[in-house]
């Protein structure tokens, strides 16, 4: 397992993540962005920001306003991970691992994912988690060398993400 910064673009599967690609495999891709709330956190943030120098100068308070709610939305962005199958690995957030050291693929409803990372959770497991994508996958490793167990990475469509995992393994 090593962690290159890898920060792509696209912010959900694409419409073609169901269709194989030559190569037979299922190209997978979710940018885990917050939802609705998270923008409208980061946003309101700006506009509290600008309304309380608006006494001060509103030209001042205009342009923080505008930078505060640019910075905001662009930091929710370039923080947000990036689950991925692709080119033969399994990519979730920083981390990349070959599909060919994977193991079983369990997919987790929100209830199996709040028990996997309470109770069950392994300390030496891989956790790529985000609060507002409250399902995810659950993914044995076969590296006898790698002291980590499995991976628990969290996604809205967890099924998908467990099917691209299985069609990149059989290719």
């Amino acid at each position: 397992m090593t962690d290159p910064a890898d920060r792509s673009t696209p912010s959900s599967t694409p419409a073609s993540a169901g269709a194989p690609r030559a190569g037979g495999a299922t190209p997978y891709r979710e940018r885990l962005v917050p939802g609705v709330g998270g923008w409208a956190a980061a946003l309101g943030f700006a506009l509290v920001l600008g309304i309380a120098l608006w006494p001060a100068s509103h030209a001042i308070a205009l342009g923080v306003g505008a930078l505060a709610a640019a910075a905001g939305v662009a930091g929710l962005w370039w923080t947000s991970p990036v689950v991925a199958v692709a080119d033969g690995e399994l990519r979730a957030g920083r981390a990349h691992i070959p599909v060919s050291l994977l193991g079983q693929v369990t997919t987790l409803d929100a209830e199996a994912m709040r028990v996997q990372l309470g109770p069950r959770l392994d300390a030496r497991a891989y956790v790529c988690l985000r609060a507002w994508a409250r399902t995810g996958v659950h993914v044995a490793l076969d590296d006898p060398q790698d002291p980590t167990p499995y991976w628990l990475v969290s996604t809205r469509h967890p099924q998908r993400l467990a099917d691209a995992i299985r069609a990149a393994r059989a290719s």
